[in-house]
């Protein structure tokens, strides 16, 4: 948006050069100083908002309450698939473990 602008500007300046013969009420130059300056405040302009909210509505803190970790660590429990969540129901807590929790999650075949 700014490039354009600029762009624009430095196509009127080109249309519209300095009269060297009105220094100091030469509207080319005068316009010139005012561009330049604009530009250089406008990197540090601060917007200021009318509401603190966002387009969905939230506050700022409800936004830092849902992006915290531990609520993100939730979600994650909570989207986990199921074959996810039998692998952890099942792990072993130790190596040697490891063959009697799946025996246990198996079941007998009748007989």
């Amino acid at each position: 948006m700014a490039a354009s602008r600029y762009r624009r500007f430095l196509k009127l300046c080109e249309e519209w050069p300095v009269d060297e013969t009105k220094r100091g009420r030469d509207l080319g130059a005068y316009l010139r100083q005012r561009v330049a300056q604009a530009f250089r405040e406008g990197e540090n302009t601060q917007y200021p908002r009318p509401r603190d909210t966002s387009f969905s509505g939230l506050s700022l803190e409800e936004y830092k309450l849902i992006l915290s970790t531990d609520t993100l660590d939730e979600f994650k429990e909570m989207n986990k698939g199921t074959w996810k969540k039998l692998q952890e129901k099942f792990a072993p807590r130790s190596p040697e473990g490891k063959h009697t929790a799946w025996a246990r999650a198996l079941p007998r075949p009748r007989t």
